[in-house]
């Protein structure tokens, strides 16, 4: 199995064996425009143990990289932190191929693998605080459920202070460069963050309670190895302090205007709210949804105060591409946010109602009457459009400290 693909050293006795995908752009709904990685760790103690593996199709890279540094057969343990597939896909195939002695995931884990796989070996059971011995080292679990699935969990390496951390702290991105000091910081922010937006944003108050839990452990953290993105060396404090502030979610003084329109007339309305906001002094991103996807959005939302949807009426109902962001970010439960409903129409209107309605269920406040526009906006909708735009903006400045 040995071939072009190498381990990288990450520290004293952990070597990183995962693949790096290039060309990913969609992952359940989330646009990846930077491809991503999946990260598998190989810890070189007595018993050698390897930390999650990697998606499917990737299998040949990661036993590449594995064997750069031992025979397959040698990796004593495995120990799965997170059962979804792009961790686990080769999981089954690895069971076979290393033959390891103990198959390691938290309770949970063990019954979503078995929902998912059919495996030959017994994977023994994890709970929070439980210890593996690797003869010279240990490594403890830490449940983390629902961060994001019910199986998930942390494993720390005191020997090295490392924290394998699944999916936190990580990020879509694909690079050559396996630590996020030798990344661009303004990119690993974005990326962090837009991660953060469209796959962490529902559990961020179980977020703010893991890093008083970890805190509150005591333990020390050199190393932060994530399942995507690259491995955190230095400046850790970053990333967490990062962590809590998205999941705090305080509004701030932006709103985000997404709307679509079929003859302009949407479009003219939401430049106007636009215009009214920026009068009330505050940040604005307005966003077509013909022109971004619904991922960007989620990432403009994290740290707005406002979020203001528009839609034309098409059949009697919201516009589409409308419908499809607003399910995604009511699943992705944004909070603290204040909001506004308008649109156009021909005949009907409903769809004005039926976004309020939305907005409603996410728990956003509405601010203002919704304003609506029966075929083009005149002066007059123009003008209560602009006014709109200022009232929500009034309402922010009273919210944010």
């Amino acid at each position: 199995m040995k071939g072009v693909y190498k381990a990288v050293k990450i520290s004293e006795h952990v070597h990183w064996v995962g693949a790096i995908d290039w060309n990913i752009r969609d992952f359940h709904g989330y646009t990846t425009r930077r491809g991503t990685t999946y990260n598998a760790y190989l810890i070189m103690a007595d018993k050698i143990t390897l930390v999650d593996t990697v998606k499917a199709p990737f299998e040949a890279e990661m036993f590449s990289r594995i064997a750069s540094l031992v025979n397959p057969e040698d990796i004593s343990i495995i120990i799965s932190n997170h059962s979804e597939m792009d961790h686990s896909g080769c999981l089954a195939r690895a069971v076979e191929i290393i033959k390891p002695e103990l198959v390691y995931a938290s309770t949970m884990g063990v019954k979503t693998l078995r929902e998912i796989y059919e495996l030959d070996r017994e994977i023994v059971p994890l709970m929070d605080g439980d210890a593996i011995n690797l003869g010279n080292m240990n490594i403890s679990s830490i449940e983390t459920r629902m961060l994001h699935w019910p199986d998930s969990m942390f494993s720390y390496l005191a020997e090295d202070k490392l924290l394998f951390s699944q999916d936190a702290f990580g990020m879509h991105l694909a690079s050559s460069e396996r630590f996020s000091d030798e990344i661009d910081d303004a990119l690993l922010v974005y990326e962090g963050a837009t991660y953060f937006a469209n796959i962490l944003l529902p559990y961020s108050s179980l977020v703010l309670k893991l890093i008083e839990k970890v805190r509150d452990l005591g333990v020390e953290f050199a190393v932060v190895a994530p399942d995507h993105g690259p491995v955190w060396r230095k400046n850790i404090e970053k990333i967490v302090d990062l962590y809590r502030t998205w999941s705090l979610q305080k509004p701030a003084k932006k709103a985000v205007v997404v709307y679509d329109t079929m003859w302009h007339s949407t479009e003219l309305m939401a430049r106007a709210i636009g215009e009214g906001l920026r009068s009330a002094g505050v940040r604005v991103k307005l966003m077509s949804m013909k022109d971004n996807h619904r991922s960007d959005v989620a990432y403009e939302v994290l740290d707005a105060g406002a979020l203001i949807v528009g839609t034309p009426t098409l059949n009697n109902n919201i516009f589409p591409t409308i419908a499809d962001v607003m399910t995604y970010l009511k699943g992705l439960r944004p909070r603290n946010l204040v909001g506004a409903a308008f649109g156009s129409f021909g005949w009907s209107g409903e769809s004005i109602h039926y976004v309020q309605e939305l907005l409603s269920e996410m728990k956003i406040d509405l601010v203002g009457e919704a304003v609506s526009a029966r075929h083009v906006p005149g002066p007059d909708v123009i003008e209560k459009c602009v006014a709109l735009g200022r009232e929500v903006g009034e309402k922010l400045d009273e919210r944010v400290v």
